[in-house]
């Protein structure tokens, strides 16, 4: 009897040492996933970012051996779902999200329910691109190059005017620290989205814009306008024949827009590691490169510690461009 009971004492300290190994390193139940999983994204169906989740849903379903299924949470530039995600507790709800809502959402607004730096557990960057400084076509000439268009921006000083899909966005925050870095002193005009932003270049309201590579590329092969170059460090994949504006002499100036998987920061750190790895790895594939690159985007799948020091970078660098500028978005 003291040999059963001794054996049984033995089995259930064993039995609490695994609970409490495995409580330590947040892991996840072994039957996880047990549901669907649910992707949220902030923005419309045939929204970008929308067509990028729906990419990852079908491999990802493979991989899991349940449904994953795209809910769209549509409104607040993408708020409204970074809030479901950062309040989810089901342990299988995760969000695609653009570089806004992780970065300086609470910024432009402290009175959003959701702290984009304390509620969400990074899973991978999956693509970057530039904008394209576009602006319309100049039959004069006197602007004809990178160096001449600034150097007419300068003298226009704020006489010119430059649209974004709005107030707190990244082409209202990007054209802003733009304008530090090149002594330019466009007026910021807003609109409902970046096709109204296009009709108002070509109509020639605007004298400038930053547009997302797809949208500028159209117009500038069309002969319909013109574009100045692109805000990465260098030329783009997206758009090779484009300058960078650092050719054009404009220096320590960077900007991309770009998409993520994000968790919220409740979900156990096993699940998360999960999800991360997979999530990169379909990424890195050459099929999903593929794809991607064909919406827009220049593939990353990147660790969640690449991801979280991006967060952290560009929070830091347009942050203090919100600071300056006294820049609201509610």
């Amino acid at each position: 009897m003291s040999r059963l009971v001794c054996r049984h004492s033995w089995l259930w300290l064993v039995a609490l040492a695994s609970a409490a190994c495995w409580g330590a390193q947040g892991a996840a139940p072994p039957a996880w996933p047990n549901q669907p999983l649910k992707i949220i994204v902030g923005f419309p169906a045939g929204s970008s970012p929308d067509l990028t989740a729906r990419l990852f849903a079908e491999p990802l379903s493979k991989a899991l051996g349940q449904p994953v299924i795209v809910d769209n949470k549509v409104g607040a530039g993408g708020n409204i779902a970074a809030d479901a995600v950062a309040k989810a507790r089901d342990d299988h709800t995760i969000g695609l999200m653009i570089n806004g809502n992780l970065t300086i959402a609470k910024q432009l607004n402290p009175a959003l329910p959701y702290d984009p730096l304390q509620d969400f557990a990074p899973l991978s960057l999956i693509g970057t691109a530039p904008l394209v400084l576009t602006a319309p076509v100049d039959p004069s000439g006197v602007s004809a190059s990178a160096r001449d268009f600034f150097a007419a921006a300068r003298k226009g000083g704020d006489r010119w005017s430059y649209g974004t899909p709005g107030v707190g966005t990244v082409g209202h925050i990007g054209t802003e620290l733009l304008k530090s870095r090149s002594r330019i002193n466009p007026v910021h005009v807003p609109y409902p989205g970046y096709a109204q932003v296009a009709s108002a270049l070509l109509g020639g309201q605007l004298q400038m814009a930053l547009l997302p590579p797809a949208l500028a590329q159209a117009q500038v092969r069309a002969g319909k306008l013109r574009a100045i170059g692109v805000t990465s460090a260098g030329r783009s994949l997206l758009a090779p024949e484009l300058p960078s504006l650092a050719e054009a002499g404009i220096e320590d100036f960077q900007l991309e827009i770009w998409n993520a998987f994000a968790a919220p920061a409740s979900m156990p750190a096993a699940i998360r590691s999960r999800l991360a790895a997979l999530i990169g790895d379909l990424a890195r594939r050459q099929e999903m490169r593929d794809k991607l690159f064909q919406q827009g985007w220049q593939t990353v799948g990147s660790s969640p510690e690449g991801l979280a020091n991006r967060i952290q970078a560009d929070a830091r660098l347009l942050g203090g461009v919100i600071a300056a500028h006294r820049i609201e978005a509610r």
